[in-house]
């Protein structure tokens, strides 16, 4: 565990990343770059002995519509940002493809992040998360977890604070639908709260929540896929949501560490071609933007090779 600077340097990937950028800027590259990421990912998942297309198969095999329904928020617009290709997915996260395979690409992406091929990368680097969570907030009584996708994140939250109240907010009702079927089997028994995690299908940047009524915002990976804007408006926002004294923490990539600034011209572009945001998300100094909302100085800690965390107070 590495204690950072609190303001980060701009990224390092320079020319290289203004050739990637170049290069995806024709539509069938673009799609040829996404096709391969997508490939490398399934064969990285079957190296690791997760069955990929079973996975999803299996998934394919129920009726979602009940789910869906349950979660949905009737008329809820979408911003700008949002409705675009996320993860080589032409309708972004909008869509049950997307929400079937966010838990294998996650097992597939996260093995190699000790370097060497790792089947429990992904555990690992959600443990060190938390390992720093629990060193900062010992028992936040109320969670919200931003961006919680197919739930993963958010039974993570809950099992780690098992009596806290969590919610997990998502603009995608698919994943939502994910998340509310699978809960019950990524908790342990021994685990079990009160009251299970429940979900809002909303944008994080405008919850409709009530004010200060949170001990911790909590955000895993997702801000590099926000442009500049919407991840301020999403701070300002976990400002509003926060108890005086509670706190914000989120876990990122971090622009710091040397594997993106020597990363492979190759791979970079499989990266970038899946991550729209990317370039806007290393520039950002979190720091500089997290006290123009009203945080105290945060900690950033490099909880992996390529990841980071940053915990601020309100």
């Amino acid at each position: 565990m590495i204690f950072l600077s609190s303001s980060p340097t701009p990224p390092a990937m320079g020319f290289t990343s203004f050739i990637v950028n170049r290069i995806l800027s024709f539509p069938s590259l673009a799609n040829w770059a996404k096709t391969q990421a997508k490939q490398m990912m399934i064969q990285r998942a079957h190296q690791i002995g997760v069955d990929w297309l079973g996975h999803v198969a299996l998934l394919n095999t129920r009726d979602w519509s009940l789910d869906l329904s349950q979660v949905t928020t009737p008329g809820l617009s979408y911003p700008d940002y949002y409705v675009t290709s996320f993860h080589g997915y032409a309708d972004g996260n909008l869509s049950w493809e997307a929400a079937f395979e966010v838990e294998v690409a996650a097992y597939a992406v996260h093995s190699r992040v000790w370097g060497a091929v790792d089947a429990h990368g992904d555990a690992r680097l959600r443990q060190s998360y938390h390992q720093i969570l629990q060193s900062h907030i010992p028992s936040p009584l109320k969670i919200l977890d931003l961006g919680c996708s197919v739930g993963m994140s958010t039974a993570a939250l809950q099992v780690n604070y098992p009596g806290a109240e969590v919610v997990g907010i998502d603009l995608s009702p698919y994943f939502l639908s994910v998340a509310q079927h699978q809960a019950p089997a990524r908790i342990p028994v021994p685990s079990h709260p009160v009251s299970p995690p429940t979900w809002l299908h909303a944008a994080a940047e405008a919850t409709g929540l009530p004010d200060q009524s949170f001990d911790l915002v909590s955000g895993f990976l997702l801000f590099h896929e926000l442009p500049e804007e919407a991840a301020i408006a999403i701070l300002r926002e976990v400002h509003r949501l926060l108890r005086p004294g509670g706190y914000f923490a989120m876990m990122d990539m971090n622009p710091q560490s040397p594997v993106y600034a020597q990363m492979k011209p190759y791979i970079l572009t499989l990266l970038k071609s899946t991550e729209p945001y990317l370039d806007e998300y290393f520039k950002l100094d979190f720091s500089q933007a997290l006290h123009s909302v009203g945080f105290q100085p945060p900690t950033v800690v490099g909880n992996s090779p390529r990841h980071r965390t940053i915990v601020a107070r309100r």
